[in-house]
């Protein structure tokens, strides 16, 4: 069985105390009640860079361009105990989009500090590349799940030299 392929762009800006990244709580779905990145499927005939923007607009109801999208890397989950859920991942960031952020019927977002991410209310991945992405590493990461499909069994990185791939 093939990963799905999916998304994830965060949106950054200058807070009160540096750095702010938009996240939302999942209020459907796969992942529900966790604090998650805006994102989702990509769709047959669709770039990565157009599922994130068509995902950001669906989601938080901004508009971000393809050409202010910057790479950040690529990150593969695998779940050993349910391999229909495994997903390639290409995450973004961006600093330019149009609209103020809004809650839909799948996020409720909201600005967290980067130097204080909500990481206990978020994937247990994400403490392992999130940072480090929006510090401005590109990287490429696998990220196996434990048997509970919650915790972290083991997390590989890699530097990314090819963003144009």
């Amino acid at each position: 069985m093939t990963a799905a392929h999916v998304t994830l762009c965060f949106l950054l800006r200058e807070g009160a105390h540096g750095e702010d990244v938009l996240l939302g709580t999942k209020k459907t779905g796969f992942g529900r009640g966790k604090v998650v990145g805006v994102g989702g499927h990509v769709e047959p005939g669709e770039t990565a860079s157009e599922a994130a923007c068509r995902e950001v607009k669906e989601e938080i109801n901004v508009v971000v361009r393809a050409d202010d999208l910057i790479p950040a890397g690529t990150v593969d989950f695998v779940f050993p105990a349910r391999p229909d859920w495994d997903m390639a991942t290409t995450v973004y960031l961006t600093r330019s989009w149009v609209g103020e952020p809004s809650e839909s019927e799948e996020i409720a977002p909201a600005w967290f500090p980067v130097k204080q991410l909500p990481v206990e209310r978020m994937w247990a991945d994400a403490e392992h590349w999130l940072p480090a992405m929006i510090a401005g590493q590109r990287i490429k990461v696998r990220v196996a799940l434990a048997p509970d499909n919650e915790n972290v069994a083991n997390v590989q990185t890699v530097e990314w030299a090819d963003p144009g791939e």
